[in-house]
């Protein structure tokens, strides 16, 4: 019985030998039971990704204060801003040309081209010995950064239909783990020969070069998903379709045509539906972009204002002690995205679980400032509290938005829209780390201010920016389409 099923199925869809798109859609059609390997894939090619992107803040500090180029304490989080933004500014000016190139050439290609220029550039940039070579490093690592946008893409081309939504959740749970992970290597293992003088001495490379240690861990990781991403398959199709071939990217930017599937189906679809006029999805971008601002200015805000002296509102945290709260953040993100994220997601849909999220934010960040006031084992558990809380509803708020994204456009479509989407956030996140850095240097010359004073008007920028986001998931703003 079994086989004459798998042999109806195959009979239904026409595959082109030697395509290795049409073997992953004769794969998926004949498979059975759940996609466990495809899922560690994905899970680990995203979090190598994300990790080097905020691995740098819990040490930025410090780094910026070796570098000598602030005149004073006051002036570190202005410089820290730009070495920040300075990846977000790189992969924003090369997103879109990146999904252009694996619309064209493939998907694995370009995921090659991504792990390994994280494994070589995220470790020059630990390798920096003054501002601009930080910088140089970073853009040039921002600029490769090719991977998000893929993958999203590989997900909904390398699962069947009934684990999209797993596959979705899959990226977003590995790319927030890895926003918090990253961070907690970089508290741990930089400074190593200050901190474990036992095991660097100051003469080794890592006493040297103070900040190489979790640089070139994350490295030697993606450095290992580089050699295991050589037995993915490639999920584009390689044959000309009978009417006409792949539309160009340019063109399928302009006006994406609802192309044929992932099985090379010879009958385009009639109608054509421009991205840019998709309202459902636009709208969903412009809130995913929102939050995604917030996110990336409260990670470098986070790691500042924890390693910043306590006359200035701070904690001073060193980066072990900023490690450690992230390390146990990033454990409560993974339990809640695996086991509570999916059946809130059911009960209350996307667009209620981002309202919902986004609107807890608001109290949790308040809370900040106050907690700063506080000392001994009473800070530490209100701090790690507020930590995973807010990681967790951050985290929420844009997987419902990325599910919404994705409901919006027909599959053949996605590719496109995941390059729209990924230009647009990385612009708008090339503006948070610059806009933090100014904001907390500003913040801690008015500490004697009748209104907001100190981090208070840092913490409350961030609950302006989240109120944005939320108010714009109602009607008629944001709306989802019929499907």
């Amino acid at each position: 019985m079994g086989e004459e099923y798998n042999a109806a199925l195959l009979e239904k869809q026409i595959y082109h030998a030697g395509c290795s798109g049409c073997k992953v859609e004769q794969m998926k059609q004949l498979r059975r039971g759940y996609p466990y390997l495809e899922l560690a894939f994905v899970w680990i090619i995203v979090l190598s990704t994300s990790l080097p992107i905020s691995s740098l803040y819990p040490f930025l500090y410090s780094m910026i204060e070796d570098f000598g180029v602030a005149e004073s304490e006051k002036d570190i989080g202005f410089y820290a801003g730009f070495v920040g933004c300075s990846f977000m500014f790189g992969r924003a000016l090369t997103s879109l040309s990146w999904g252009m190139v694996s619309d064209r050439y493939g998907r694995k290609p370009i995921i090659l081209v991504g792990t390994i220029s994280i494994a070589i550039l995220n470790a020059l940039f630990g390798l920096s010995v003054n501002f601009w070579m930080a910088i140089g490093t970073r853009f040039l690592l921002g600029s490769f950064n090719c991977l998000l946008g893929t993958m999203k893409a590989y997900a909904s081309e390398i699962f069947r239909e009934e684990y999209q939504a797993t596959a979705m959740s899959a990226v977003s749970t590995a790319w927030g783990i890895g926003l918090i992970v990253g961070p907690a290597l970089g508290g741990f293992l930089a400074q190593p020969a200050d901190k474990y003088p036992n095991v660097f001495s100051k003469d080794s490379i890592f006493g040297r070069f103070r900040y190489a240690l979790p640089c070139f861990t994350i490295s030697a990781f993606a450095l290992v998903v580089t050699v295991l991403c050589c037995f993915i398959p490639e999920t584009l199709h390689n044959h000309k379709l009978d009417s006409k071939a792949y539309d160009d990217s340019l063109e399928t930017l302009e006006e994406s045509s609802a192309s044929t599937t992932n099985a090379g189906r010879n009958e385009r679809k009639a109608s054509q539906v421009s991205l840019l006029k998709n309202w459902p999805l636009m709208s969903s971008i412009i809130v995913y972009c929102i939050l995604c601002l917030h996110d990336t200015a409260y990670s470098e805000i986070f790691a500042l204002w924890a390693n910043s002296p306590r006359k200035y509102g701070g904690l001073n945290y060193s980066t072990n002690d900023v490690g450690t709260v992230l390390a146990i953040s990033g454990v409560g993100l993974f339990s809640f995205q695996v086991f509570v994220y999916p059946f809130a997601e059911r009960l209350l849909g996307p667009v209620l679980v981002t309202r919902f999220a986004g609107a807890l934010m608001i109290p949790m960040q308040i809370s900040y400032p106050f907690i700063a006031n506080l000392s001994g084992l009473s800070q530490s558990i209100m701090l790690n509290c507020a930590s995973i809380l807010l990681n967790v509803l951050s985290v929420s708020a844009i997987t419902g938005l990325l599910i919404l994204q994705n409901k919006a456009v027909e599959q053949s479509q996605r590719g496109a829209a995941n390059g729209i989407a990924m230009t647009a956030m990385s612009l708008f996140k090339t503006v948070g780390p610059a806009g933090a850095g100014i904001l907390f240097s500003w913040s801690e010359r008015r500490l004697d201010a009748a209104f907001l004073p100190g981090s208070h008007m840092v913490f409350f920028v961030l609950n302006v920016i989240v109120m944005v986001g939320v108010a714009l998931t109602f009607k008629p703003f944001l709306t989802t389409a019929r499907r």
